[in-house]
């Protein structure tokens, strides 16, 4: 479903990554696919028929090269993604084994983390009436730290909605930075999107309602808690909601947060309420999860409608 040139736009800022997905029961062999949260964010709203733009920073390499052509082949604006030619694009390996998955990766020196408030495509930012940030771009350098700053700061007060996965990696940072960088985000975000594994490790909480209340009173306007099997827990000051899980043959979670948060915006951009909008990113985040690596599973409307309106 094509998004009319009329829709809202939605833009991500962050950091992609080619991704080389273990075979199952074949350990020398790795699939090549495609990764990177907000990468992930924005095929997921532009498969579920949101208008999309990217910015990022990607190397002078054949990496590079084909992570901009995923993106034209699946609807994303390249407007906002330079070439850095003194960079190379991020990699990263997932290795399976019997406790869940594994990832490595290759990241340090990226075109990626050379993003910097200098080098950020305002125009275009000024064009989005959606901006989605993530944490991962946050910790992945100073300079791509101070550039989410810098375009929170830009959009601020111009009747943007921006959205926010704080998406923990203690590997690229230490947990005490990363929870100051998450509670000093906050108050310039509507929509908080952590998943409760990542909001435990910030907070030391372990009930949902508990981490619900803590970042409603740190500045959050909406809490949407992502739960994995137990669903969702939407928060705001007007009160609680839960939406239920799905019950699916789950094989691989890799990038279904991120399925879950290109759903939503793509749902809200869409008119939908924050309900329902939830409900539907529910679903298309239980359906990605039947797949290996994070963008070839991600699904269709016509999916997500099926799981969530079974036939009778």
């Amino acid at each position: 479903m094509a998004a009319s040139d009329t829709a809202p736009l939605v833009l991500a800022i962050g950091e992609p990554l080619l991704e080389f997905n273990q075979v199952p029961g074949e350990p020398e062999r790795y699939l090549r696919g495609f990764g990177g949260d907000t990468s992930n964010f924005a095929i997921a709203a532009s498969r579920q028929g949101a208008r999309v733009g990217y910015v990022t920073r990607v190397g002078d390499d054949d990496f590079g090269r084909s992570l901009t052509a995923l993106w034209n082949d699946e609807g994303v604006d390249t407007a906002g993604v330079a070439i850095d030619r003194s960079a190379t694009t991020g990699i990263y390996f997932v290795t399976h084994h019997d406790g869940g998955h594994e990832f490595t990766y290759f990241r340090k020196g990226s075109a990626a983390s050379k993003l910097a408030p200098e080098n950020l495509p305002y125009d275009l930012l000024d064009r989005a009436k959606y901006v989605h940030l993530s944490g991962i771009t946050q910790a992945i350098s100073v300079e791509a730290c101070d550039a989410v700053f810098a375009a929170i700061a830009h959009l601020r007060g111009r009747g943007k909605v921006i959205t926010y996965d704080p998406n923990l990696r203690v590997r690229l940072w230490p947990v005490s930075r990363a929870r100051a960088i998450v509670e000093a985000t906050l108050a310039d975000v509507d929509y908080f999107l952590p998943s409760l594994e990542d909001a435990t490790s910030l907070t030391g909480l372990e009930r949902a309602d508990d981490v619900a209340s803590y970042y409603l009173d740190k500045g959050a306007r909406h809490v949407i808690l992502k739960m994995g099997a137990d669903g969702v827990l939407i928060a705001d000051a007007k009160g609680r909601q839960r939406v239920a899980g799905h019950v699916v043959d789950a094989r691989d979670t890799t990038g279904a947060g991120d399925c879950f948060d290109g759903s939503f915006v793509a749902r809200i951009a869409a008119g939908d309420s924050v309900a329902t909008a939830v409900a539907y990113a529910n679903a298309s985040a239980a359906l990605s999860t039947q797949g290996y690596g994070a963008v070839g599973p991600i699904p269709r409307p016509e999916q997500v409608r099926a799981l969530m309106h079974p036939a009778a």
